[in-house]
């Protein structure tokens, strides 16, 4: 998702992450601290509902590998050498009730932002 699709008032994006995706040293602690602090920036954008699902949290189903839901009728799983898209019903159908789930899961305001500024007290320390 190219970032400036967030800004443009025509799109709306549901983006749920698992806690410790803000834990994954991608790029070393000033990399991860500036991108915490770009989604605690974001995370009140109209366009966007951010959802961070706790590390311990109970889940009643967990996707692998993680796939996106696009309007049109199409799950997208992009893979490392490859992607598939899924666009039968009925395959559509389970991946929207694993969205659900996982959405219920998550947590959303200012309780996403508390779980975004303990993952960044930690890379400030790091």
């Amino acid at each position: 998702m190219g970032q400036q699709v967030l800004y443009d008032g025509e799109h709306h994006y549901d983006v749920i992450l698992g806690e410790q995706a803000l834990y994954a040293n991608v790029g070393g602690p000033k990399v991860m601290c500036e991108q915490l602090e770009r989604l605690l920036r974001d995370i009140d954008l109209p366009s966007l509902r951010l959802g961070i699902v706790p590390a311990t949290a109970e889940m009643s189903l967990v996707p692998k590998p993680g796939f996106s839901l696009y309007d049109g009728g199409r799950a997208h799983y992009g893979l490392v050498s490859s992607s598939v898209d899924i666009t039968d019903p009925a395959e559509l159908a389970l991946h929207h009730r694993a969205f659900d789930a996982i959405s219920d899961a998550a947590r959303y305001g200012g309780s996403a932002k508390a779980l975004v500024n303990k993952a960044l007290t930690f890379w400030n320390n790091a």
